[in-house]
């Protein structure tokens, strides 16, 4: 199995909902995204995927989250804005532009705090018409 990394980041705020239903404090981050792609074989360039249409696929796929606060966006609705969320909705956003082989995708969202999605193994990753992610 052949991989390829392709890495981003924005900066956007949010506020995660707690146990009891309250809301923390609103606060900011400097988000670290970490995308894999997974291939059998190599393409006939020898490539598993292009790093610059990788790249252009990820900054698009977070756009809309540059100096936003997650909370207010239809992407998260319903959902709190964890790392591990966002970390799904970029993963879903990347299947949608036509990147079929990512396999991982890992969000930090502070040095050391970094959650991640990825299909399991005997599951196909599924997209669900209509959703805003």
């Amino acid at each position: 199995m052949f991989s390829a990394t392709v890495e981003g980041g924005f900066s956007a705020q949010h506020q995660v909902r707690l146990p009891d239903g309250t809301l923390e404090p609103l606060h900011g981050h400097e988000w670290r995204i970490r995308v894999r792609i997974d291939a059998p074989a190599l393409d006939p360039r020898d490539m598993v995927v292009d790093f610059a249409a990788a790249q252009a696929a990820l900054h698009e796929a977070v756009a809309d989250f540059h100096h936003a606060d997650l909370n207010r966006l239809d992407a998260f609705a319903g959902v709190n804005p964890t790392a591990e969320r966002v970390a799904e909705r970029i993963f879903r956003r990347l299947l949608r532009a036509g990147l079929r082989r990512v396999t991982r995708v890992e969000v930090t969202e502070a040095p050391g705090c970094t959650g991640a999605y990825g299909p399991d193994a005997n599951e196909a990753p599924q997209l669900e018409p209509g959703r805003p992610d």
